[in-house]
């Protein structure tokens, strides 16, 4: 297996499921409606709703870079973008989220393992560096999906 289809292998179970440390992004948010999606049960923190679509604009953002754009969206609307509250909104960031980790595994499957110790763009971290990085940013904010889902259902047994 080459080392750029090990990364899309990881980025899927982030996304998907198989993953070792527990729930992938689409396990946890399979049963989550648009109330709880957008609900804010601990204060300060962002929302469900909030951090799909922020997921998805990291995702965005890498799969821009690995096409040659120097995308960059810190400190921008895109970075922390808002979500409308209703189902079809709802539907609408996680089909989002869907399609923004199917093209930048596609991006990530067409790499040539010679070329990930390169830079992504001038005077950023190499490509294998930001792929892994792209998961950890996928795994870090599944953790706090859970526990979102958590102080939103307390008595509920919660994966």
């Amino acid at each position: 297996m080459r080392e750029a289809e090990r990364i899309a292998d990881q980025f899927r179970r982030a996304h998907e499921g198989e993953a070792w440390h527990g729930p992938s992004l689409k396990e946890l948010l399979q049963d989550v409606n648009a109330g709880e999606a957008s609900a804010r049960p601990v204060a300060g923190a962002h929302s469900i709703l909030e951090l799909v679509l922020h997921i998805a604009a990291w995702e965005r953002v890498a799969r821009r870079r690995l096409e040659g754009e120097a995308a960059q969206i810190y400190n921008t609307p895109e970075d922390w973008p808002a979500g409308e509250v209703s189902e079809d909104a709802w539907r609408a960031a996680l089909r989002t989220l869907e399609e923004e980790q199917a093209k930048l595994r596609a991006t990530i499957l067409r790499l040539d393992d010679a070329n990930l110790d390169g830079p992504i763009f001038k005077e950023m971290s190499s490509i294998y560096v930001t792929l892994h990085g792209v998961v950890q940013h996928s795994l870090y904010h599944a953790g706090q999906i859970a526990v979102l889902k958590k102080a939103l259902r307390p008595t509920k047994t919660n994966t």
